[in-house]
């Protein structure tokens, strides 16, 4: 017969019945407490944990119960944002006493203890200030500077994390792989070379796809003998949200990988739980190996302050799930042992909430975000000069040379070529100029990509540097990011455009946001290669001719850069590679592969569109254009890549049936738009044509012509020719769906 549940415990706040719950345990302890145990004793008989390391560790529980506890009290008056909590995961204390505050996190959002006790391995950090700053999203907050609550520290070696829903593990890999391959190039880390990478997630989020990638490519790394010292740490409370998950399933699923190394560690006892977070931790360090740390944790007071779960859960499971506290166990171990009286306990207890309280009430007058200037200063940081100055920076003849291979291989001694040639020479060069830069992604090594974009790179500059990755674009995103936390800065390359949807959150929720949510304390600067869009012939199909490129478009702070010609692509990458450089930025080289072979322009053998390559000290600024024929007024054309040659072929047909003089203005830069430099090309023009290649829902031309409208010139006669909202198709009828020189000569003639 089931004990009766009190009428205490059927409350609506369970907050409040946890707190309570911890109250009467203590009050009504009536044990027999041992004689109090030196600093170094275990804590119990057979453990691995000490008595001071105990005391500590259950110090670090406590203040996160209260940060918790303070949070739900305070977000109705207004004063706390954020209400997810990490009562019963504070077993992930141990996880942070057992690694060092010099090995990479990333953190699940339920790390308040784990947070609380890595903080004690740098001076001067007061965990329960930072975290009330935090909850109050205030300026001053350490970690995002009041953008998010997110658990991050830039001396504890914490990566802010956005929604964490697995999404971070990708990178969490690419970070443990970059470590180990920087001691083989002899590349200086920022920390030390024998850290491993810490990365923590529930149950419900290790089936996500994107948890399942990175477990994939830990396995396929490890396969092959590579390192990849990551500890992926699963914390398992049963339940993702409402959704339970099956009792067993993640020790059934992950027990028996080959290549993932399974622990299983009790992380509601920490005297039971410290040897084995103890072991994992020491194996993955040691053999640098993929670790799953199988973490048993509890989630108390619901998903967050907004789940009410007695409206779905009955009283006797949350009683039951309630009794498994983890801080009732941590209290049992302390009355037992003798480090604390009753007294002394619930002193203790009372005294941490009164400091969580405290801090919260001083965050609250701490100052917030108030301006959007403030809001947005660590997205997309832009420091022009420094920029252009390292684009320009010309001081490397050496290593050129060296490259490749004398003087007078040099490509600025070398005739006029076509777009996939200068891209490779540049690519040659930026590898001879940044000895930290590494190429990745499908086919690019010894193949040297599907279009030879790559050729050569891998016999010029061997293994370390440019390599071939297994076949998923969400991996090689997350290898780039990786490779820009330890100090690299990654070209990887996306096969095709198409392939890069496969991955965009990659792009969306993380790189691009690492600088926003940390407040510009963490960047990871990357120069993302796409072979894109349409007109290819012999070879095509909605993969391989995707033109649309909407899903960049509204990506906060990223770079997008789409050459037409070769000379172009040289000096767009030298600037890219600059905002990498020098301001962390992320940035995406969208390179026409219809354009690739692309030798003649307007007549088979006429060469006009080769160019010669431009010699390093010359840059391209981020948002210039290319103007051809700056004088005509009659009829101006904005358009990019493949538009480009198209227009100027249309150009001399329009000039020829309508009398017209043409401009054809190349934007160049697609993400930012430059809205200055396309008015001061549409200021005085009579007639406007927006030539965009790309869909007519969200593509690009829609941002021209608001940058036409919002300059006052909307009443000047406009027309677009853009591709169909549709799927581009196999063969010759893909050209059906994609605007072409007819199209825009037609379009001329209804302005006539």
């Amino acid at each position: 017969m089931s004990t009766p549940v009190a009428a205490r415990q059927k409350g609506f706040n369970r907050a409040e019945i946890v707190d309570r719950n911890f109250i009467e345990f203590v009050e009504s302890w009536h044990g027999e407490a041992r004689m109090r145990p030196a600093d170094d004793a275990p804590i119990q008989p057979d453990s691995a944990l000490d008595a001071g390391g105990f005391r500590e560790l259950f110090e670090s529980q406590l203040i996160s119960r209260h940060l918790d506890l303070m949070a739900r009290v305070l977000r109705v008056q207004n004063k706390v944002f954020y209400t997810i909590g990490s009562a019963g995961h504070e077993g992930n204390a141990m996880v942070a006493r057992l690694t060092r505050h010099t090995d990479p996190a990333f953190l699940h959002y339920r790390s308040g203890a784990f947070m609380v006790e890595r903080s004690r391995q740098v001076s001067g950090i007061d965990p329960v200030h930072d975290a009330a700053l935090s909850f109050a999203a205030s300026a001053a907050d350490p970690a995002s500077g009041g953008r998010h609550k997110v658990w991050g520290s830039k001396p504890l070696w914490v990566l802010p994390q956005t929604s964490t829903i697995a999404s971070h593990l990708p990178k969490a890999l690419g970070t443990a792989i970059a470590i180990d391959h920087a001691r083989r190039m002899h590349h200086r880390l920022p920390i030390p070379e024998d850290s491993i990478v810490v990365c923590s997630f529930g149950d419900a989020s290790s089936n996500h796809a994107t948890a399942q990638t990175a477990f994939n490519a830990a396995g396929w790394t490890a396969y092959q003998k590579l390192p990849a010292p990551v500890l992926f740490v699963c914390e398992d409370n049963g339940i993702g949200i409402s959704v339970k998950t099956p009792s067993g399933w993640v020790a059934s699923n992950f027990s028996h990988r080959d290549n993932l190394d399974y622990f299983f560690a009790d992380g509601l006892d920490l005297a039971t739980g410290y040897a084995q977070v103890q072991a994992a931790i020491e194996h993955c360090r040691r053999t640098r190996r993929p670790t799953f740390l199988h973490l048993r944790t509890t989630r108390l007071t619901g998903h967050a302050g907004t789940d009410f779960e007695i409206e779905w859960r009955s009283i006797e499971e949350l009683v039951a799930l309630e009794a498994t506290d983890p801080l009732l166990r941590s209290a049992t171990m302390a009355l037992e042992s003798g480090l604390y009286t009753k007294e002394a306990l619930l002193a203790l207890y009372e005294a941490t909430r009164k400091r969580c309280f405290a801090a919260a009430e001083a965050a609250d007058h701490c100052p917030k975000l108030t301006t959007l200037d403030e809001v947005m200063a660590p997205l997309a940081p832009y420091t022009a000069d420094a920029v252009r100055a390292e684009a320009e920076r010309a001081d490397y003849a050496d290593a050129r040379n060296q490259a490749f291979g004398g003087t007078e291989h040099l490509p600025e001694n070398q005739p006029p070529r076509h777009l996939a040639i200068q891209i490779n020479q540049t690519l040659h060069d930026l590898m001879a100029k940044y000895p930290e830069t590494l190429i990745f992604g499908e086919d690019v090594a010894q193949k040297g990509g599907v279009y030879t974009v790559t050729k050569g790179l891998y016999k010029t500059f061997h293994g370390t540097r440019i390599f071939n990755t297994l076949l998923d674009e969400t991996t090689i995103l997350g290898l780039a990011q990786g490779y820009a936390n330890m100090g690299f800065l990654p070209i990887p390359e996306i096969q095709y455009l198409a392939y890069l949807h496969n991955a965009a959150d990659q792009i969306r929720g993380e790189a691009a946001s690492l600088q926003f949510f940390s407040n510009g304390q963490y960047r990871n600067p990357m120069v993302v290669r796409v072979a894109s869009l349409g007109y290819q012939r012999g070879f095509g199909g909605h993969f391989h001719n995707d033109n649309s490129i909407t899903a960049l478009r509204d990506i906060p702070g990223i770079v997008v850069g789409c050459p037409s010609r070769g000379d172009d692509a040289a000096t767009m990458l030298r600037t890219l590679m600059a905002l990498a450089k020098v301001d962390g930025r992320v940035c995406a080289f969208l390179e026409p592969i219809a354009l690739y072979m692309t030798k003649d322009l307007y007549e088979p053998g006429d060469g006009a569109w080769q160019f010669a390559w431009p010699a390093p000290g010359e840059a391209m600024p981020l948002g210039a254009g290319r103007v051809y024929a700056p004088k005509a007024k009659d009829l101006v054309v904005f358009t990019y890549g493949n538009g480009v040659p198209m227009a100027l072929r249309a150009a001399r047909t329009i000039e020829q049936e309508l009398k017209w003089k043409v401009r054809v203005v190349d934007l160049r830069w697609l993400v930012p738009l430059n809205d200055d430099f396309i008015a001061a090309q549409a200021r005085g023009a009579k007639r406007i044509i927006v030539l965009d290649e790309g869909r007519k829902s969200a593509g690009v031309g829609e941002g021209i012509i608001t940058a036409v409208a919002e300059a006052g010139l909307g009443a000047t006669p406009l027309r677009r020719v853009v591709g169909a909202d549709t799927f581009t198709p196999l063969g010759g009828a893909a050209f059906l769906v994609l605007p072409g020189e007819a199209d825009v000569v037609a379009a001329a003639h209804e302005l006539a």
